[in-house]
């Protein structure tokens, strides 16, 4: 008789298909109901209020993450990437420039713009405008854009889109000057890139009105559903954690730290740093600060800085350039966005 029919393999149980379940599945959907679980059980009255407050929440920002979500997928099925590889060419002065306006448009998060900056590099691209490019993409988006304005207004999203104009126009400055230093000659780390995911050099046009072919409308609904899906699952997650700020975060302590004083944007951007939530979750997140006593020049440190810092990407980049270029990256993020959160408050102060 077959030995393999006689003696079948031991059924799995209960305990360990849960444990596979649990390593399978979504890393913001696992910390929600986690929360959710852990608040049912500590604190059985606020989770009647943690979900009364997400629900409104999401109502509310409901028409803008629609708006976020087509205009990502729209960029995408008209294939504007293209556009990047335009934004490298000529003088490093015109290149730092297009690359910093053309971060605020794209539609990259802080990982997807990983595979572009390796093809950039890999290809020969300048790293001065590559930095410029690398450090203001994740901060800012179309679709963050219409995110924060829903959240925080559009004054302080028009202030965080100019920032990232800002920050990529310093960091590709700053790099230009150092570029020629023998430590940053060689940026990338000797790597292999099998999943960069196609050259943003490319040849091609862009297509803006994708509808007139099928495959691009069929990347459109794809776009369009993943987006959805990615910021529904953080944004849920964001508003959870801000109910709960509202509930227990001491609004005195908050203030006292990064409230109206000397040291509340340096230190708010330092929290940034290694406090990260996603782009999309960290602007609610934000907006319970703020209520709680954080000053808005304060809060668009620990964005900008945040952003900056995506640790899925920070590790990503670590693994793609060498040290000295990780650490000017580091020390960039931190800088600019205390310098762009200054900026900000003189303004208000106006």
């Amino acid at each position: 008789m077959n030995a393999v029919a006689c003696c079948p393999p031991p059924a799995i149980g209960f305990a360990a298909r849960a444990r596979n379940a649990w390593r399978r599945a979504d890393g913001a959907v696992v910390a929600t109901v986690s929360i959710l679980l852990a608040i049912g059980l500590v604190a059985p009255r606020q989770l009647a209020d943690t979900l009364v407050f997400t629900g409104d929440s999401a109502l509310g920002i409901g028409p803008f993450l629609v708006v976020s979500v087509l205009t990502a997928a729209w960029l995408r099925a008209a294939g504007a990437d293209r556009l990047i590889g335009r934004a490298f060419v000529g003088h490093p002065a015109k290149a730092i420039v297009f690359a910093s306006l053309l971060a605020v448009v794209d539609p990259f998060c802080s990982c997807g713009v990983i595979p572009v900056i390796a093809a950039l590099l890999m290809a020969g691209v300048p790293l001065a405008p590559v930095m410029a490019f690398w450090a203001a993409s994740p901060i800012m988006a179309p679709d963050m854009y219409f995110i924060t304005a829903g959240t925080l207004g559009f004054e302080f999203a028009t202030a965080k889109a100019i920032a990232t104009v800002a920050i990529g126009l310093a960091a590709g400055g700053a790099t230009w000057a150092l570029q020629r230093l023998p430590a940053f000659a060689n940026p990338l780390r000797a790597i292999g890139c099998n999943a960069c995911g196609g050259d943003p050099l490319a040849a091609g046009t862009v297509h803006w009105r994708f509808w007139q072919e099928r495959e691009r409308v069929a990347g459109f609904i794809r776009s369009a559903a993943g987006n959805g899906l990615f910021l529904g699952k953080w944004l849920v997650l964001a508003f959870v954690l801000e109910s709960l700020m509202v509930a227990w975060l001491p609004g005195e302590l908050l203030a006292a730290w990064v409230g109206d004083n000397t040291f509340a944007i340096p230190l708010a951007s330092l929290i940034g740093v290694p406090a990260y939530l996603n782009g999309y979750a960290a602007v609610p997140v934000v907006a319970g600060l703020i209520d709680g006593g954080m000053s808005p020049g304060a809060a668009l440190a620990f964005m900008t800085a945040g952003a900056m810092t995506s640790i899925p990407a920070a590790l990503a980049v670590y693994s793609l350039v060498n040290r000295r270029v990780f650490t000017l990256y580091l020390v960039l993020a931190l800088v600019l966005s205390t310098l762009v959160g200054y900026g900000y408050a003189a303004w208000l102060a106006l």
